[in-house]
């Protein structure tokens, strides 16, 4: 199933910040908060996505810090509208959906539900099998694609301060 893997240390990106200015700098401080804050989350962003479930088709999933704390967030999509849902980390409850309307946030869950329109595979499923494959690691996000004509899912991994990225087939 996995067809690529990559590999990256946190504190790779710190230097990588320091060095090549404040965007990366800011990727690499939230990279490190989110480290810090993810042993906090009880739900997997598998959990998450089946959570999201209740409010749509979960077209992709992410922990994230928002506004300085740990969130969930999983983009759906029904009926040709988008939304994004918030799942509380830590009981698996949906705190809140808000429809996407945002350009960007909007361009980018259309093309994550393109993807998922051709999957025969859930973002659930392919996360599962990211995270069965790579004992000792967890999940932190899955992004729908499309790549060569086939759907796949990038779902990236953590354990400790490593992160990777694991492409999984969605065909």
């Amino acid at each position: 199933m996995m067809r690529r893997i990559t590999k990256a240390g946190l504190t790779l990106a710190a230097v990588a910040a320091v060095s090549f200015g404040p965007g990366l700098a800011q990727a690499a401080e939230d990279a490190a908060a989110l480290t810090k804050a993810l042993p906090e989350a009880a739900v997997s962003l598998e959990q998450g996505l089946r959570a999201g479930e209740r409010e749509g088709k979960p077209i992709s999933g992410k922990f994230e810090i928002e506004d300085g704390a740990l969130q969930l967030s999983v983009y759906t999509a029904k009926g040709g509208k988008f939304s994004e849902v918030i799942v509380d980390h830590k009981s698996g409850a949906i705190k809140e959906a808000e429809p996407i309307t945002g350009d960007e946030d909007l361009k980018d869950a259309k093309e994550q539900d393109e993807a998922m329109n051709a999957a025969r595979v859930s973002l659930s499923d392919a996360t599962a099998q990211a995270v069965s494959a790579n004992a000792g690691y967890r999940a932190v996000s899955v992004m729908p694609a499309v790549k060569n004509g086939h759907p796949v899912a990038e779902v990236r991994l953590t354990s400790g301060t490593t992160v990777k990225a694991v492409e999984q087939k969605l065909d």
